[in-house]
């Protein structure tokens, strides 16, 4: 099937060949009046392209549903159509990146956590400098808000490291239930066992090979690696350092997330915490919402 377009082409095109404008309209099943429509010029749409074009120029990595969003928090009220053919006539869409084909695996799905602290997921992930030094950074995502609760960047990141930073997350947060990981060395050495068993946390290791058994951080390692890692240029460690957090910070309270109906995850967090108590903190942590200063 055509468009109206390509439509309209072939009635101007049998109109060259001496065939009346409604005789070519009923061979293309065109309607005569959408033949001689013609776009109006409307302000709404310089106002939007422009601030599309100032908007994708600082998230180049954000499509055009996720930039609508951005738009109707500036009071923009513009459907998602009127976006899209903006979008697509300014050529704003993302380049995809080519991903390398994998061999089909059994998937196995996790069950949805039901509330905050139900269950956190943690990874590592790897990176270079400018000068080509590598660095390591390990992610820990609260499934139920999406929320990226840390992002430690370092040249090494060993088992004690790990739990130095559950740890921190443990004053700030309170503790999880479980903790998703996979099986490397750091997660499943004797310091992270010692702590998890002392504090009555459960470690859910996925099976090796399995990545889909961690989908929530994995999902969000992709965005990590797409949104911040693949668009700078670190310096320095002190840099990656500085410009991560910025990005963490930004992804909590600012990015709208999909799979929360275009909320940010802080956003979400917030209404959980109204529509429902959180769980007493454990005698060896503290609960306590995120500090609201983060906004200024």
């Amino acid at each position: 099937m055509v468009g109206p377009h390509a439509r309209r082409e072939a009635v101007g095109w049998l109109q060259t060949r001496d065939t009346s404008l409604r005789r070519a309209c009923r061979l293309l099943g065109l309607s005569t009046a959408t033949w001689r429509y013609q776009r109006r010029p409307n302000a709404l749409n310089g106002i939007v392209l422009a601030r599309l074009q100032a908007t994708a120029a600082v998230r180049p990595r954000f499509g055009y549903r996720r930039l609508q969003i951005l738009l109707r928090r500036e009071g923009l009220v513009v459907n998602h159509k009127r976006v899209y053919r903006l979008y697509r006539d300014a050529r704003l869409q993302v380049r995809r990146r080519q991903r390398k084909r994998l061999t089909r695996a059994d998937r196995v799905p996790l069950p949805a956590p039901s509330q905050r602290r139900d269950r956190w997921s943690i990874d590592f992930m790897a990176d270079t400098l400018a000068d080509g030094r590598p660095f390591r950074v390990l992610n820990v995502v609260d499934d139920f808000t999406r929320e990226c609760l840390a992002i430690e960047v370092d040249r090494s990141l060993p088992g004690a490291r790990v739990v130095r930073v559950l740890e921190r997350l443990q004053a700030q947060h309170g503790l999880p239930r479980r903790i998703v990981l996979d099986n490397g060395p750091e997660f499943a050495g004797r310091t992270l066992d010692a702590w998890a068993y002392a504090r009555g946390v459960d470690l859910c290791f996925i099976r090796p090979g399995k990545p889909i058994e961690n989908a929530y951080v994995e999902s969000f390692n992709g965005k990590f690696r797409d949104e911040c890692l693949n668009e700078h240029w670190f310096v320095s460690l002190v840099d990656a350092k500085a410009l991560i957090e910025a990005w963490r910070l930004d992804y909590n309270l600012v990015r709208p997330h999909s799979a929360l109906g275009g909320q940010t995850p802080h956003q979400f967090a917030m209404r959980s915490l109204g529509a429902r108590r959180l769980p007493p903190a454990r005698p060896d942590g503290v609960s306590k919402p995120e500090d609201l200063s983060l906004l200024v």
